[in-house]
């Protein structure tokens, strides 16, 4: 009877790492599939891999704040981690109903979270801790997109080579059986150095992908005992790397289109960005969303490439239009870099929106329905049930 329990679930954290990883790949490689720089297949092989590596090392320090540090692990009974999966997976059905990259890690938080309530023992202090990333989280990824946007990445715009050349990247050939590789006809070393940094930076997204979700599947087994840490992290990285195969090739197809549409360049600024932020925090055991840094991240960039139509004395006075109803990151090439306060609002305005508030305003919500909604399920069960 344990041992179906424990079964069940185990297949309970596959499903909540499928879902994830459904959601996670099209935020990594979606951009890059798109731009025709890699298939989906490729993607998801290098997905799969750099998930696990990241949940396999900065991982583990997210796996002990959620399967030890909000509440003690003694609480983690085999059933009461089965419900707290249940209710991290509904909280990603909700999400996922509305078409937002659901912020795993906060719906994880507020299931355990509720748990602690119920019983009595949840660490405010920790918990304390990582509301306050939370809350710190979204404001620095926007102004550091802000500051690069504004100084940084107009000269990255006139010097960065983003466009596909015509014809095959690379000439195969083979001389005895030994594959001889060569440019493509059309292939300039520069390109490939473009496009070799473009995957290398979507491994560094799923990488830090692994370690912000891996432990948002399996982290109340491991809290439990009853399931080792190591085949822990195997099976929810296997999972996750199952739905990027699977029902992720929807979400590479369309990532983007809801929110915002974003050049290649801007996709890698954004994508560094956001990941540096969600691996470092994970690094210090912070449970913190992708997808946070992600979309805050687009909207700062747009914000500080818009605002180098007027200086900062002109914004402080009210003087200076930061406008939002265009998008600057779809401008062309300029042929030179004006200087701040001397570019026009015609050079820029590209007819298109840069964000749709409607938009920002159901990712908004959602993160705060999420971990809201899961915290109030597991408390209002957890209260009613003997289960703890």
């Amino acid at each position: 009877m344990f041992e179906l329990v424990l079964l069940l679930g185990v297949l309970i954290a596959v499903f909540v790492g499928f879902n994830i990883g459904g959601s996670s790949a099209g935020i990594c490689w979606g951009v890059p599939v798109g731009a025709n720089v890699i298939t989906k297949n490729g993607a998801a092989i290098l997905f799969t891999f750099f998930v696990f590596l990241g949940g396999w090392t900065v991982g583990r320090h997210v796996i002990d704040t959620l399967g030890r540090g909000i509440v003690p692990s003694d609480m983690f009974t085999l059933q009461a981690s089965i419900m707290i999966l249940l209710f991290i997976g509904l909280g990603i059905l909700i999400a996922n109903l509305y078409s937002v990259p659901v912020p795993t890690s906060m719906t994880a938080v507020g299931s355990i979270a509720g748990l602690g309530l119920a019983t009595g023992t949840l660490d405010w202090e920790v918990l304390g801790r990582i509301v306050t990333w939370w809350l710190v989280t979204p404001v620095l990824a926007f102004w550091v997109g802000a500051v690069t946007g504004r100084y940084i990445y107009p000269y990255l715009e006139r010097y960065f080579k983003s466009e596909r050349s015509e014809g095959p990247l690379l000439d195969i050939q083979y001389n005895k059986k030994i594959p001889k590789i060569k440019l493509g006809p059309n292939t300039t070393k520069q390109e490939i150095a473009s496009i070799s940094i473009v995957i290398i930076i979507g491994c560094f997204m799923a990488f830090s992908a692994g370690a912000s979700n891996v432990p948002n599947a399996i982290a109340p087994l491991v809290g439990s005992g009853e399931l080792n840490e190591n085949p822990a992290i195997l099976i929810a990285a296997l999972a996750i790397g199952l739905g990027g195969f699977t029902i992720a090739r929807r979400t590479m197809d369309s990532v983007g289109n809801d929110l915002t549409e974003l050049p290649l360049l801007a996709a890698v600024v954004v994508s560094v960005v956001a990941a540096t932020i969600t691996t470092g925090l994970s690094y210090i055991g912070i449970p913190i969303s992708l997808v946070m840094g992600t979309v805050m991240t687009i909207v700062g960039l747009g914000w500080g490439r818009a605002s180098r139509v007027s200086t900062i004395q002109q914004v402080a006075t009210g003087e200076g239009k930061i406008d939002l109803t265009i998008n600057p990151l779809l401008a062309d090439k300029p042929k030179k870099v004006a200087k701040i306060g001397e570019e026009k609002i015609e050079d820029i305005d590209t007819g298109e929106q840069l964000v749709r508030p409607k938009a920002i305003a159901r990712f908004i919500s959602l993160w705060i329905i999420g971990p809201t909604v899961s915290a109030g399920l597991s408390y209002t069960f957890f209260i009613l049930s003997p289960i703890v």
